[in-house]
């Protein structure tokens, strides 16, 4: 029946406008399909702007009704009547053109002047529908068919110019025209039925929903038709938008390579590095420049916790598919899709299969429990079948075994049958069509590049498939077979990258299909097809994982790995695809997933290879380096040494060995056991020089470890003459913009705030930060690390603001990336919890310094520096909020610790002395006050020299116990000598300087010195 005023309407409104006194608006009612929304929204707007008022009804047509009375219905909306003619309108139903031409002519052909129609399509129409006179609107721009509308219903002669501004500036766009910016969407279904109200649930939540929140999840199973339903809502609502962008988020790496690929189509201003790419787009996308109505689509995003971080704020929309409601948990809102409601289901079936009456439709959506996927699949083929319903039924009632069907609690238990029976009708038309469909099986599910089966070499491939590969008609034959029976959707990749688009590039597998089918396998044919696969994908690796450029290419490659099982191949190319597929990973910062890939890649090629082969090896040192970055210290310790004692017998001057000497001594500097590091650092450098020269990457890598060291150990000056050799070296042979070169650049710059340096060290950080999210792209770790860095240069140079602002969003970013419970993270967030006890929420202060403490309690073991370092800062927290007894226990056991974990002259020991003086003095302890800080001032002085700042401050304290003790000569001296030193050595108007000459007690921050 008709829907009446857009209660059911999705997404159009009819606007209230005011108008003269006495003057009364002419109205249309606009009869449209559903299927035709994107037109019914721009007739009416167009409308609307001459000054009429228009009416929205949904046309449907429930069988229990005659055209007749549905007609009579129509007739008495208000006003006159616009009817939408296209195919979908006169299918609903199904009716035969027999029954609409009786109800036309009955009921539309004696009221002309209530009836007016345009034409929308091409296709066959019932003969009787000229009797509405339809005008057509298609194959023409927008200016002429506005023209043909307002000629159809004579609104040309009242003289009345267009009324601007009743929707905004902009209207609906002309539905013949795409958005400006269009990727990735899949084809229309043409058989898309039902879902309406979804279809107007999601529109309004979205509308509804405040700048920067209009995200939506649609859940549900496998084989609903969450899919689908977002592509449908595209094609609905499309008009709306400017920018309308598809994206497989069914993993991280992918999800980040599609979005990437935006940039250019958005016309921004960005090199070739995947990290520029993908900053520029989010950024964008943030800000709404140059678009700020965009719709981003992330279809099969099953794991939040691996893309969440990653999805767009602004004033756009999201729409997300997805099995996992848990999104509800990420700031989505959630509509769940359910199966076909039955009369849905039959009214597809009997769309998809027009041979079916409405009793056996209803009968097969019994018997196929209302799944659209098996639907649309099982209606497809029976269309084209002398089989009848209950033949198939009964087929399936004898083939089910409970045994067998069971492979997942999702699917239904008629599924497998049902695809046995639609794989022997495969076999019978197109045989190649299957062995297709097998190969895609060792993808992963969803978006499938095939075109690598057809790019790569086809040498020695098996007889049954030379033909499918090497003949282009048997190709595209056997794709169009499967897309006839929806067994796959066939894609177009659109690339930023400079990939050619070729039909049959990427066709789109629903995850149910690619189970049962990969079950449903041959044993040899499994042997032959998988290592046609893992050559595909061998054969598509780059070969340089550090180059950012080849990021796009290992993230596409990296979720089929599973799939083609290619830890179990022997083929040196694809383990050399596993193995770089690890390194990157590392440095793109996909530590979890990538330690996970380690750890199952080792225990598999030590049973494949044996122990003694040197890719076991190798994988476990990419293994051990990803552990690493996720913080599991103690266990990588474990790994490098077992390593170490396996590949001494090769002797140990090997590289196999003193790679893992290298590994060990990360792990001994991460435990805090600096001395043995040290010791490590201090053999592996030379003996890599002497191997390979001073120029190799292993040898800078051991320089830049044992600068590392030398930092976390308060050898500063060492470190930086180590970071400033390695830094030079790595910008003549790998050039500026390497990662490694602008790691060092990092690790360099630290080394110069340390020294406090910060003038020079800003400058360089601000460089850095720049051509790091260049290449690097924002969020990943190592341009956080940069960013953090900076971020500390800001706050010792007085920029409040700025360093607030930076460290939140670091904080943030590490939070996002690595978890809360990473060593970055926690490193961002003492200095946040620093940042606020001084500038900012006492309170957030407090609960930030207990949080980060339990933290590393639970991380590290007890005596850490990290550990003692947090409780020194909770001192400070405690000392603010006026509970000076616990702080001045606490820093004094902080201060005793911190001499036994790293010595007395540790600037870390140093630091936790200044706030023990502080403390001292606080609670009346003079003497001992006055005491401490002078033996600090000569540690200090003998250790980083006499205007290092923290000597600087050490000097200041202790002018202000001086002063305590009533000794006043002493103290001016001691006061003006520092006083005089702060400005030489940091400016009369550095923050420090000023604090100083008004007497304000100096105190120091522990900075946890993460990798």
């Amino acid at each position: 029946m008709a829907t009446r005023g857009g209660r059911d309407r999705p997404g159009i409104r009819t606007p209230v406008r005011p108008t003269e006194r006495g003057v009364v608006r002419q109205t249309i009612t606009i009869s449209f399909a559903s299927f035709n929304r994107a037109w019914a929204a721009w007739i009416g707007d167009r409308l609307e702007r001459r000054g009429v008022r228009v009416v929205y009804v949904r046309w449907d047509s429930p069988v229990e009704e005659t055209l007749v009375d549905l007609l009579r219905g129509l007739a008495l909306a208000e006003g006159r009547i616009l009817i939408l003619v296209s195919e979908w309108y006169f299918q609903l139903g199904p009716r035969t053109f027999e029954e609409w031409n009786a109800a036309l002519r009955e009921v539309v052909a004696p009221a002309p002047a209530k009836f007016a129609a345009v034409s929308i399509t091409h296709a066959p129409l019932p003969s009787a529908i000229a009797v509405l006179a339809p005008v057509d609107l298609t194959n023409m721009g927008p200016d002429e068919a506005e023209r043909r509308l307002l000629d159809r219903l004579e609104l040309l002669t009242d003289g009345r110019p267009p009324v601007d501004g009743l929707r905004g500036p902009r209207g609906p766009r002309f539905p013949a025209e795409i958005p400006e910016v269009w990727g990735g969407v899949p084809r229309r279904n043409t058989r898309f039925t039902g879902r309406e109200l979804l279809l107007n649930d999601a529109y309004h939540l979205l509308q509804g929903s405040e700048a920067g929140a209009g995200v939506l999840t649609l859940h549900g199973m496998s084989g609903v038709g969450k899919t689908q339903l977002a592509a449908e809502y595209v094609y609905r609502f499309g008009s709306e938008y400017d920018v309308v962008w598809w994206v497989n988020a069914g993993s991280r790496v992918t999800y980040r390579r599609v979005l990437a690929e935006l940039s250019s189509r958005l016309g921004l201003s960005t090199g070739d590095e995947y990290g520029e790419r993908l900053r520029a787009v989010r950024d964008s996308l943030r800000r709404g420049d140059p678009f700020s109505r965009w719709l981003l689509i992330l279809d099969g995003a099953d794991e939040p916790d691996q893309i969440w971080d990653l999805v767009p704020t602004g004033p756009g929309h999201v729409i997300i598919t997805s099995r996992n409601p848990e999104w509800g948990e990420h700031n989505s809102k959630l509509l769940e899709v359910n199966v076909y409601d039955r009369d849905e289901s039959v009214a597809f079936i009997r769309r998809r299969a027009p041979r079916l009456t409405e009793p056996e439709a209803d009968q097969l959506a019994e018997a196929l429990e209302d799944l659209p996927l098996l639907l649309d699949q099982t209606a497809g083929w029976l269309n084209d079948s002398d089989l009848s319903v209950d033949d198939y039924i009964a087929l399936l009632e004898d083939g089910v075994d409970p045994d067998v069907v069971k492979v997942s609690a999702d699917f239904p238990l008629a599924f497998q049958t049902a695809w046995a029976i639609l794989l022997n009708k495969l076999r019978e038309t197109v045989p190649e069509s299957v062995d297709l469909l097998r190969l895609c099986t060792f993808f992963a599910p969803g978006f499938i590049p095939v075109r690598l089966l057809r790019e790569m070499s086809h040498d020695d491939l098996p007889e049954q498939l030379t033909g499918l590969l090497d003949d282009p008609l048997l190709w595209n034959r056997a794709i169009n077979q499967l897309r006839q029976y929806s067994v796959v959707r066939l894609e177009s990749h659109e690339s930023g990258a400079g990939w050619a688009s070729s039909p049959g590039e990427s066709v789109y597998l629903h995850r149910m299909v690619h189970q049962i089918v990969g079950k449903d396998m041959p044993e040899e044919d499994r042997r032959e097809f998988i290592e046609v696969v893992r050559r595909a994908l061998a054969e598509a690796d780059p070969g340089l994982p550090t180059d950012t450029r080849n990021w796009e290419a290992y993230a596409e490659l990296v979720p089929h790995l599973k799939y083609a099982d290619v830890l179990n191949s022997t083929d040196r190319k694809v383990q050399n695809l596993v193995l770089n597929c690890l390194r990157y990973m590392w440095w793109a910062g996909e530590y979890t997933s990538g330690w996970k890939l380690g750890r199952r890649t080792v225990n598999a090629w030590r049973e494949l290879l044996g122990e003694s082969d040197p890719r076991v090896w190798e994988a476990t040192h990419h293994y051990a380096n990803l552990l690493r970055s996720e913080g599991r210290f103690e266990d990588t310790e474990a790994i490098d040494r077992e390593a170490m004692e396996h590949l001494r017998q090769g002797g140990e001057r090997s590289l196999e060995y003193l790679r893992a000497a290298n590994g060990l001594g990360a792990d001994l500097r991460e435990l805090a056991r600096y001395h043995e590091a040290l010791e490590l650092d201090d053999w592996l450098y030379p003996a890599y020089r002497d191997l390979l020269g001073d120029h190799d990457t292993r040898t800078l890598n051991a320089l830049n470890n044992k600068g590392y060291t030398l930092r976390l150990m308060g050898r500063y000056e060492e470190a930086m003459h180590a970071d400033r050799q390695t830094l030079e070296t790595r910008r003549l042979v790998l050039t500026g913009r390497h990662l490694m070169t602008l790691f060092s650049e990092v690790s360099y710059s630290i080394d110069l705030r340390l020294l406090g340096r910060y003038a020079e060290a800003e400058s360089i950080h601000l460089r850095n930060v720049r051509d790091y999210q260049i290449v690097g792209g924002k969020g990943n770790p190592d341009v956080l690390r940069a960013e953090y860095n900076l971020a500390l240069c800001q706050l010792r140079s007085g920029d409040r603001a700025a360093a607030g602002e930076l460290l939140s969003q670091v904080l943030e970013g590490y939070e996002r990336r690595l978890g809360e419970e990473n060593l970055r993270t926690l490193s961002a967030a003492v200095s946040h919890s620093c940042f606020h006890r001084e500038h900012g929420d006492i309170d957030l202060a407090r609960e930030t310094s207990e949080s980060v403490l339990a933290r590393y309690e639970q991380l590290l073991p007890e005596g850490h520096p990290f550990i003692i370092g947090a409780r020194a800062n909770q001192a400070l927290v405690l000392r603010n909020v006026g509970e000076r007894d616990h702080a001045h226990v606490l820093i004094e056991q902080a201060l005793a610790d911190m001499a036994a974990a790293v010595g007395e002259n540790h600037p870390y020991t140093l630091g936790c002395a200044v706030n023990a003086s502080a403390m001292r003095s606080l609670v009346g302890d003079m003497e001992s006050a006055a005491e401490l800080s002078r033996i600090t001032v000569a540690l200090a002085a003998e250790t980083l020299g006499r205007t290092h700042p923290l000597t600087l401050s050490a000097r200041v304290a202790h002018a202000a116990d001086l002063r305590g003790l009533r000794a006043r000569q002493q103290a001016e001296k001691v006061e003006q000598e520092a006083l005089a030193d702060l400005a030489a050595a940091l400016g009369v108007q550095h923050v420090h300087t000023i604090s100083a000459r008004a007497r304000n007690r100096p105190y120091w921050d522990f900075e946890p010195q993460a990798s």
